[in-house]
């Protein structure tokens, strides 16, 4: 389905529908008039994907970056899209960690739901970065 014949609110839910496996059931949007800030949302999301389009990714410069990247994608999310950006990062950054949440998708993110674990995996993720290990200090 072609996005930028939608009008809003279609858009909206097609664009959210589009980020989900096809199997994913979306809740409903809350119940009452939108929040002033909503209006905005898929004019923005429109100059991304346009943007998406045209831009061109150095692949090199994050091949160089030898830092370590944490990835965190849900289980649930578009594997065309979020899987795909996780493969291809993989292959290109040197120090490519992932790490899936299988429940959660890119509308339900781990660092609203869980965030416990993610803070976790993410001091994980510095303590290493750093060349430290801190659990074993504290």
């Amino acid at each position: 389905m072609e996005l930028d014949t939608l009008p809003p609110d279609e858009f909206m839910l097609e664009f959210m529908r589009l980020g989900v496996r096809p199997d994913v059931e979306l809740p409903p949007p809350p119940e009452g008039a939108p929040p002033p800030w909503m209006a905005k949302r898929p004019a923005g999301i429109r100059a991304f994907l346009e943007t998406f389009k045209s831009y061109d990714l150095d692949r090199e410069k994050l091949s160089a970056f030898r830092k370590p990247v944490f990835f965190a994608l849900g289980g649930l999310s578009n594997p065309a899209d979020y899987g795909e950006i996780a493969d291809r990062l993989a292959k290109v950054i040197p120090d490519f960690q992932l790490h899936m949440f299988p429940e959660r998708h890119h509308f339900d993110p781990p660092h609203r739901i869980e965030p416990l674990k993610l803070a976790a995996l993410l001091k994980q993720h510095w303590d290493r970065a750093e060349g430290t290990d801190r659990a074993r200090i504290i």
